[in-house]
């Protein structure tokens, strides 16, 4: 990982589904089911599970217990479901440059002109949610990332986040630090951890229910989101 010149002392923080990327093909959910096949033997499927907004850890106990695993069986085979997963990801993840969200590549691409440092905090796995940022062309804009493996969720990603971008010598506390996400979670990981909240409404959840959950910014997409809005 570079150490990032940051002209502003400023930190922008992006989910990746519904965000940056929308209808990112069936591959990720294929490839959690196909890991759980390989790992246990079991049948599983992400159907009836509402996905959006979860963590994949998440995601992967839910099919689990459907599938008939029990708590220990499933605390037991968590890291080889994990592992592959992400190995089965990589092979199979296509390419992601037409299903970049409006705005988002030139919003990246304006913030590293300013020397703003960008990061992720996803509920993907590590190794899927920088595949898919490979794919999509947008993985050189970003500097580090908070993942699925790495909290228990969502706002402690944020945390994780901020924590390493601290230790690193990026950010201070005064330091200015956004949040980007298209779910109510997102808006609460923001709001949890004190920071600012911008949703977008790119994913599945609608313009006026992400305006429920008061995010301090709601764009309908990326393109509305001039930087002196973004960073207050």
């Amino acid at each position: 990982m570079r150490s990032p010149t940051t002209s502003d002392g400023a930190l922008v923080l992006f989910d990746i589904d519904g965000t940056l990327l929308r209808r990112a093909g069936p591959h990720h959910r294929q490839a959690l089911v196909e890991a759980v096949r390989r790992a246990t033997g079991l049948d599983s499927t992400t159907e009836g599970i509402p996905v959006q907004g979860m963590l994949d850890r998440d995601i992967l106990a839910v099919m689990l217990a459907n599938a008939g695993a029990s708590p220990a069986m499933i605390r037991r085979t968590m890291p080889e479901i994990v592992r592959r997963a992400q190995a089965i990801y990589r092979r199979t993840c296509p390419d992601l440059r037409r299903r970049v969200c409006p705005g988002a590549r030139m919003l990246l691409y304006r913030l590293s002109l300013r020397g703003i440092l960008t990061g992720l905090v996803t509920g993907n796995l590590t190794g899927i949610g920088w595949k898919k940022m490979e794919r999509a062309g947008l993985k050189h804009y970003l500097r580090f990332g908070a993942f699925a493996e790495l909290a228990r969720d969502r706002a402690g990603l944020v945390r994780v986040a901020l924590q390493h971008a601290r230790r690193h010598g990026w950010i201070h506390r005064s330091s200015p630090v956004v949040l980007i996400g298209d779910h109510p979670n997102d808006i609460r990981a923001a709001q949890a951890n004190g920071v600012r909240s911008v949703a977008v409404a790119t994913g599945l959840v609608s313009f006026d229910e992400l305006a429920a959950h008061r995010p301090d910014v709601l764009v309908h997409d990326l393109r509305c989101l001039p930087l002196e809005l973004l960073l207050g």
